[in-house]
């Protein structure tokens, strides 16, 4: 049989890859770097070609090193759950779980699933991760994170996916704003003055889906950054927007007089979903999450 490479060669082109540097890969990679260049040196010799490309001044992987970059994020990932498995099988519902939440849903349930979480899974120690939907599912697939909690629809590349709840989306607009407050469906608003989230998040998808405005190279509305800054900009009379279920019991929309809240026809919906990775051995830890997120949403 053929050698085979070795993870510690995988780990060190991954993250090579990661920083473009010898040296910062070799810190990170706790080795020298003659070490970590000599593993990769090794890895291409096994490999049969050049994964690699090397100047004064540049470092950059080829085709084939990118492909095969991807390759191994996966078979890494795969063994760290397989170092994982014994624990589990031995000590189940113990120690770290490394959870992804995308910021249109953490600030909203954070409080109860911790709380839950602390009751139901007392020997867990919960670490959370806001960020935006493809950074995280990113991070999960390479092994960083244990499970997602983001909104559907987003391509979740084969990963396991379990629902967790249906929400539509709801009209907000400020009360001076009559025809927002009198539209009955998304043909009776000024798509103008639709108020989103920046690019790369997904309620901002969501609402792109239902709404026929396109996505312009020259559009210059504001764009809020989280949701506060969007019900902020909503209360000031900038727009209007169209925001999750989920959002609509915070302090920042029930105690404005301003603000006018009610469902549309034709609204989009997404979908509440946890997700990991096939290969989990925290399955108990899903099935246990999934159930009390399906409580408190």
């Amino acid at each position: 049989m053929a050698a085979l490479p070795s993870l510690r060669q995988l780990s060190y082109l991954v993250t090579l890859s990661e920083t473009l540097h010898f040296t910062e890969a070799a810190r990170r990679s706790f080795v020298t770097q003659s070490t970590l260049s000599g593993g990769i040196m090794e890895l291409e010799r096994l490999l049969g070609g050049v994964l690699v490309e090397r100047d004064r001044q540049n470092v950059r992987l080829t085709p084939l090193g990118e492909q095969v970059v991807a390759r191994a994020r996966v078979l890494l990932a795969d063994a760290q759950d397989l170092m994982r498995l014994s624990r589990e099988m031995s000590e189940p519902l113990t120690g770290d779980l490394h959870l992804g939440v995308i910021p249109t849903i953490a600030p909203f349930i954070l409080s109860q699933l911790l709380n839950e979480v602390h009751k139901q899974l007392p020997k867990i120690q919960l670490h959370l991760h806001e960020a935006q939907s493809e950074k995280i599912v990113e991070k999960l697939e390479h092994g960083n994170l244990d499970m997602v909690l983001l909104a559907l629809p987003f391509d979740t590349r084969g990963l396991k996916v379990a629902e967790i709840a249906k929400e539509d989306l709801f009209l907000v607009c400020h009360k001076s704003d009559q025809r927002s407050a009198q539209a009955v469906t998304l043909e009776d608003l000024d798509l103008s003055r639709l108020t989103l989230l920046e690019e790369g998040h997904c309620l901002r998808d969501h609402a792109l889906s239902a709404c026929p405005i396109g996505e312009r190279k020259n559009d210059h509305r504001l764009k809020a950054s989280s949701l506060p800054t969007l019900i902020e900009m909503v209360s000031a009379n900038l727009g209007f927007t169209l925001l999750p279920e989920i959002a609509l019991h915070t302090n920042m929309i029930k105690a404005n007089p301003d603000l006018i809240v009610k469902p549309i026809q034709d609204a989009p919906s997404r979908t509440l979903a946890l997700i990991t990775r096939k290969s989990t051995p925290l399955q108990s830890e899903f099935d246990v999450l999934l159930q009390i997120l399906q409580k408190i949403t």
